[in-house]
């Protein structure tokens, strides 16, 4: 993936994890600088972002950091193989008592 590809990519996860969420009370996204913090109503945050150096998409949660690098055509994280969207519906339930639906 050229660093274009991966700009673009990158760009679509954010846009669509932020319209997904943000019809949801108990959370406020912000997008910025291709960091997108999700904040939850007890001030905890999720932030996701880009590490474009590794290619990778990382997120940062009460429960960890992950990483994700594009793998059989999916956003995968590189410890356990588990798929980004996947990953981040169980970060937002567990941390926010949210059931996140992508679009």
């Amino acid at each position: 993936m050229t660093e274009s590809e991966f700009h673009g990519a990158v760009d679509a996860v954010l846009a669509r994890i932020e319209s997904s969420l943000e019809g949801e009370d108990a959370l406020d996204m912000d997008l910025e600088s291709g960091i997108l913090t999700v904040t939850c109503e007890d001030g905890s945050r999720v932030i996701v972002n880009r590490q474009t150096p590794n290619r990778e998409i990382w997120v940062a949660a009460r429960s960890g950091g992950f990483h994700f690098r594009w793998k059989e055509g999916a956003w995968r994280d590189t410890r356990s193989g588990d798929e980004l969207f996947a990953s981040l519906a169980r970060v937002i339930e567990s941390q926010a008592g949210v059931k996140a639906r992508w679009q």
